[in-house]
């Protein structure tokens, strides 16, 4: 479905802007037919400023932009809602949301960011780096024996270490999967396919 835009006498239809991996809604505003085929061509979402009177693309000043993912359009022809991979906290205020919900819950699209930023920036006293720096091999290496130490408190009653084991191995595959130039929203949408099935 395509969106209505002559059902508004000013032209400008409401957006709603949704985190494409939490699912949280992180901002509202509206679009012309201008501001919807830019948001289109180039994957960054991009309104039309009221305010301005201008078309204004999201993060054009703090780089904070809203890589488009999906485009949804409602029954009625006449709401856009677009799931989005945010490149920084949504709101002027930093929060992620502009509903307020502060940047401080931990999530793994979070800890993925951290082993990001300690690839691209890697110090000595990371040992994020150092698995980078040791190469695929190593990180492939430990994602294994994490793998074999989880089945091995599997068959224990330690609640304690079969949870330290499970993020233990959560955070090598997330290290792995960035080793290979993959993230966790590429995994999420081969499992959204499998889904759909």
């Amino acid at each position: 479905m395509a969106p209505d835009f002559s059902k508004y006498t000013d032209g400008l239809m409401p957006v709603i802007v949704q985190d494409v991996l939490t699912l949280e809604v992180l901002m509202l505003g509206f679009m012309n037919e201008e501001a919807f085929a830019k948001t289109q061509a180039e994957g960054k979402v991009t309104f039309f400023s009221r305010s301005k009177q201008r078309l204004w693309t999201k993060g054009e000043t703090s780089n904070n932009f809203l890589l488009v993912k999906e485009v949804l359009v409602d029954c009625d022809n006449d709401t856009i809602l677009i799931k989005a991979e945010p490149q920084g906290p949504t709101c002027h205020t930093g929060d992620i949301s502009c509903f307020g919900k502060a940047n401080d819950q931990f999530s793994l699209q979070q800890l993925e960011k951290v082993i990001i930023n300690r690839k691209n920036n890697p110090s000595e006293k990371s040992y994020t780096a150092s698995l980078f720096a040791k190469g695929i091999n190593k990180i492939a290496q430990k994602v294994g024996e994490e793998a074999v130490e989880i089945v091995i408190e599997s068959k224990d009653d330690n609640k304690d270490l079969f949870l330290g084991e499970a993020a233990d191995l959560m955070f090598h595959y997330l290290v792995l999967l960035q080793a290979k130039g993959f993230s966790l929203s590429d995994v999420l949408q081969v499992l959204e396919s499998r889904h759909k099935k």
